[in-house]
């Protein structure tokens, strides 16, 4: 048992203090001190308005507003010292607080509750989470143009089922990341959206009978303006699972890119080089250079999915209104952060550094007949056919090159008229890899000069978003 003959903060309830097993389970000390700022920031707004609101002094919310700026001071300094058995950030400031300016401390929790408190602290904290997340995909949608804009008219392998499909650039396929990062940028801007009212004022659960201010408190902490219904507030943590759905959808995307360099680096591939700041070695084979970023980033997605996962499974369950399950969010939350910000960081280095070996890419984009579907349209455009006798005189063609062991442009005239007498030697122009990239001219194709359209689309988006 504890040495105190009561509990500190809970006083005369509770004869004897908790036990060190109850004291371990019950205190989250050891990982929502990350919470200090938000905590301080929504105890100044609280106590301003309580004064303002004629509930405490000035004075008091003076000596209050200076002691916890100290507070702040004391914890980035590294100086302050963490008490587990105050269980949680709320409760060591305030002790805290008691310490540096003595009573006037207790008048703070005034018409609050920890459940509004940890509830505001903890949308703050999201919500700044949002607006790193929507800055850092800005970065890799930067990188990830300006590779874009370079390699335009760089032709590569477009596949489907990882076998070569149809010729694309690089340039093209740099834009696909580029608009799912967009898609992520929404999310995590639709979600600020959402997450963007004060629950402070909601008190334990059913609001409180001192005439606090909830508009004032709401807008001096940033916030559009107050939750509307005083369980929903305390209970509510749709704003941790939209950051969480958001992060796992985006380090989806990541993990996707991240494959890609994976198998593109491989020297069966060779399409990208990573340079030694993305890569390692290995500890017996000299030759070795492994793509070790690429592949912690792919990693990093179970980490998140798995932080959704917990989050949904914890409030699955839960009754009106707040419980005690809900103190294991924050962990989930606070560990998808950090991961979500490191993959995007090597992403984005990692897209900035790679060098592209363009000419293996362009042999590779010649291989497996990846211009058929050309010679089928081309026979639909020039001769008339019906797509699906197109299909099948093309798939005539491409038995007759794999015989002949050469790509279908180096089949020679009179066999491919033996397919249809129809076919002159203006078949050739649309058979080349270059020429069929440069044929993808519809909207959202992979034609360079649309590959160049797309990055100034892109660009003069972001420049008017900011």
């Amino acid at each position: 048992m504890s040495g105190k003959t009561s509990n500190e903060m809970w006083g005369g309830r509770f004869a004897s203090g908790p036990s060190a097993i109850m004291e371990a389970i019950n205190a989250s000390i050891g990982f929502d001190q990350r919470l200090y700022r938000e905590d301080i920031a929504g105890s100044i707004a609280h106590s301003r308005m309580l004064a303002d609101r004629g509930i405490i002094s000035q004075a008091d919310a003076a000596e209050i507003g200076r002691g916890l700026e100290a507070i702040r001071a004391e914890i980035e300094a590294g100086t302050f010292a963490f008490s587990r058995e105050r269980e949680d950030i709320h409760m060591n400031v305030e002790a805290r607080l008691a310490e540096l300016i003595g009573p006037a401390a207790g008048r703070l929790h005034t018409a609050r509750s920890r459940n509004d408190q940890v509830a505001v602290d903890f949308r703050l904290y999201v919500k700044a989470a949002c607006r790193d997340l929507d800055a850092a995909l800005k970065a890799l949608i930067e990188a990830l143009l300006a590779r874009a804009e370079e390699h335009a008219a760089t032709v590569m392998p477009g596949f489907t089922h990882l076998q070569a499909a149809q010729p694309v650039t690089f340039g093209h396929h740099c834009l696909a990341y580029v608009e799912m990062a967009a898609r992520d940028r929404g999310r995590a801007q639709d979600a600020m959206r959402r997450m963007d009212e004060s629950p402070l004022g909601a008190a334990a659960l059913a609001g409180t009978g001192f005439p606090i201010d909830r508009h004032a408190t709401a807008e001096a902490l940033g916030f559009r303006e107050p939750t509307r219904n005083s369980l929903d507030s305390v209970s509510d943590r749709d704003y941790a699972l939209e950051f969480l759905a958001a992060a796992s959808i985006t380090v989806t995307h990541l993990s996707r890119l991240a494959e890609e360099i994976v198998i593109w680096s491989t020297p069966q591939f060779d399409f990208v080089r990573l340079s030694d700041a993305f890569s390692t070695g290995s500890s017996i084979m000299p030759q070795k250079k492994n793509p070790d970023a690429a592949e912690l980033v792919r990693a990093k997605t179970g980490r998140i999915n798995g932080s959704l996962v917990a989050l949904l499974t914890i409030m699955k369950g839960l009754p009106l209104s707040y419980s005690k399950d809900m103190q294991e969010d924050k962990e989930q939350v606070f560990d998808a952060v950090d991961s979500l910000a490191l993959a995007l960081a090597a992403m984005t280095g990692m897209i900035s550094d790679l060098q592209v070996n363009a000419a293996k890419m362009r042999a590779a984009a010649g291989a497996g007949f990846s211009t058929a579907t050309d010679l089928a349209d081309w026979l639909v455009r020039e001769l008339g056919l019906p797509f699906r006798e197109a299909h099948h005189v093309t798939g005539r063609a491409v038995a007759m090159a794999e015989a002949r062991k050469v790509p279908l442009e180096d089949l020679p005239l009179a066999d491919l008229q033996t397919l249809d007498n129809r076919i002159g030697e203006e078949i050739y122009s649309v058979l080349s890899v270059d020429a069929s990239v440069a044929s993808r001219t519809s909207f959202g194709g992979t034609a360079p000069e649309n590959v160049r359209a797309q990055v100034r689309f892109w660009r003069e988006r972001l420049a008017a978003e900011g």
